[in-house]
Formats: C-alpha cells, sequence, structure tokens
C-alpha cells in the first residue's frame, strides 16, 4: 500500500461504521466513507463518544447528496500546508456539499514518488514537461511545479476546479512556475495533442467512474479508460518519467489498472509497473484506511514474459507476530 504519512496540516484520527473523523489544520471534520466498515472502537478501546467534538458533520440524504451540520464555529474555507518535494505548498480547503474538502490527502504518496523523479531529472539538466488531466483543484499540478518541472499543463472539464488550482497556485506562491491551465474534456484535447505531435515526460491522470462530454457523450470508466491510455501513450517522450493512473471506483482492483499501463504502456516503452491501493494510516487506532488505487508505470527495464494479471478477489492475512 502506499501510504500518504508524511502530512503535518492534516490527521485522520478515527473511521469506523462507514465514517471518518479527520483534523485539516485547526478544523475538525467527520464525514462518511464506506470502506471503513469496522466498529467505531480503536486499538485502546476509544469509541465515537470520547472522540473531540467536530466542526462540522456531513449528513448524507437518503435521495442523495447531503449536508453539513455546524457543531463549532469555523471559517467557510482555510488554508492548510504541505512539505512537497521542492518547496512547500499551500492549499484551500472547503467543504462542499458533495461531502468533499477540495483535496485529496491520500494523493500526497503520489506527489512524492513523482516529485522525485522530477527533481532527479532536473538535477541531471533536463527539463521535464508533465500533463496532469483531470486534474480536480491541482494538488499534484503544485507538487509537480514545486519539483522543478519546466512546464504542467492542466486539464480539466470544470472551470471551477480550475479556478480554484489557480487560486492553490497563488495560495503556494508557485507563480513563477510555466503551469498552463486548460478547461477541456480531457479526451478531446488528448487527440489534440496528438495532433500538434506534443510529448510528454510525466502523464498522471484520475478521471471519474461516470461523466459526460462536451457533446452529451456518456464516460464510463470500464469503456473509455483503455481506450484513453492508448492515446495518451502517443504523447509520451522519447525518455519519459512516469505514468499514474488513479482511480477511486470500487469495482476497479489496483491490478485492473496495472494490467491497462503493462498492455497499452509498458508493451510500447519497456519499463517497470507496480499498482497499490492508497493509504490514509490512521494515528488514534490501529487502521489504515484504503482511499483508491494508484498504477505506476517508471521507465525501467525488467524481464517479463506474458504481461497481464487476472485480478480474482482479495485477501487478509494475521499472524501471531510483533509489529
Amino acid at each position: 500500500m502506499f501510504l500518504a504519512d508524511r502530512w503535518q496540516d492534516f490527521e485522520l484520527l478515527y473511521c469506523g461504521e462507514g465514517e471518518k473523523y479527520e483534523r485539516w489544520g485547526d478544523i475538525y471534520l467527520q464525514r462518511p466513507d464506506p470502506q471503513a466498515i469496522w466498529p467505531k472502537t480503536g486499538y485502546s478501546g476509544m469509541q465515537e463518544k470520547h472522540w473531540p467534538k467536530p466542526h462540522a458533520v456531513y449528513h448524507r440524504s437518503e435521495s442523495g447528496g447531503g449536508h453539513w451540520s455546524k457543531e463549532k464555529p469555523m471559517p467557510q474555507k482555510w488554508k492548510i500546508h504541505y512539505d512537497a518535494v521542492g518547496r512547500p505548498l499551500t492549499f484551500i480547503i472547503e467543504p462542499t456539499s458533495f461531502k468533499h474538502t477540495g483535496l485529496f490527502p491520500e494523493q500526497a504518496a503520489n506527489w512524492d514518488f513523482c516529485g522525485k523523479l522530477i527533481k532527479k531529472a532536473v538535477e541531471q539538466g533536463r527539463k521535464p514537461r508533465i500533463l496532469n488531466l483531470f486534474a480536480y483543484t491541482g494538488g499534484a499540478t503544485m507538487a509537480f511545479a514545486a519539483a522543478g518541472a519546466a512546464e504542467v499543463v492542466h486539464v480539466d472539464a470544470s472551470k471551477g476546479m480550475v479556478q480554484r488550482a489557480k487560486e492553490n497556485m497563488a495560495a503556494s506562491s508557485l507563480e513563477d512556475c510555466y503551469i498552463r491551465f486548460i478547461v477541456e474534456d480531457c479526451g478531446r484535447f488528448v487527440e489534440r495533442e496528438i495532433r500538434r505531435g506534443r510529448k510528454y515526460d510525466g502523464i498522471i491522470m484520475d478521471p471519474p467512474a461516470y461523466g459526460r462530454g462536451p457533446s452529451g457523450e456518456m464516460w464510463k470508466l470500464e469503456d473509455a479508460l483503455f481506450p484513453l491510455v492508448e492515446k495518451c501513450e502517443q504523447l509520451i517522450s522519447d525518455d519519459p518519467l512516469f505514468f499514474l493512473i488513479n482511480s477511486y471506483t470500487t469495482g476497479l482492483s489496483s491490478m485492473v489498472i496495472e494490467d491497462i499501463l503493462r498492455l497499452a504502456v509498458k508493451s510500447k516503452h519497456g519499463g517497470t509497473v507496480v499498482s497499490e491501493e492508497l493509504g490514509l494510516p490512521c494515528t488514534k487506532m490501529d487502521a489504515v484506511l484504503p482511499c483508491g488505487s494508484t498504477g505506476r508505470w517508471t521507465k525501467e527495464e525488467i524481464c517479463t514474459k506474458m504481461d497481464a494479471v487476472l485480478p480474482c478477489g482479495s485477501t487478509g492475512r494475521w499472524t501471531k507476530e510483533e509489529i
């Protein structure tokens, strides 16, 4: 599991019974999480009644969506910081009606992984160009710029998300970095870049499970992901650093993502593919909350035969060993 365990301004304290309790700077939030199916009892026996009172709690609606109820005075939005590779970052946090906050802290594991590759390339005299598709509020975009990327292209179909990404850039004092913000359907953007002959040293994408394109066409991850990755493969430079795919779709295992990268990218460029769940460690109980899956391709040579593995379920193992 890829753990995002270097946060100072974010902390997952407890989780259980479909909820999680987090600290975002000085603000405490309680919101749903379907992965936390165990009881609200920590390693030391702490129950929910002993949890500190949150500033706000998110309540789901039976008809869909939900709302926040404020339990204590709190600002509408505030800032938190992350010590990324290269320089510190600042992000604006604002709870939304969809329970999100404008940032996925588990993605810091990917920021650090890619940031180190970018920083090493820069130290070698290279000028990496990075493409961030379905880029949301720009966590990865800021991390890549901070690590020294010569250019980061940030693409998202939501004008509001791109605007927040620009605000995160300003909050992180990254105006001196070359970041191109583009509001467009990611598939159409990739097709145009292919026609232009553009190349990228790193590509990362975080596609949604469902959506609609600019002409109303339906996007379904299971059907559209592999063709999109095949197209993106044509944008890979001659000396690439990485290709990452993130997924929060519960029915899509990390092994499926790994197979896609093997078949669409590694088969043509060689290198190495690994995949894992992303995780946030609970600081006040003996648990790690899974938060989606990531597949990582890097340009490292390995020996291989048939390059696909069929995922066949999951297993948890307990043994009597001290940890």
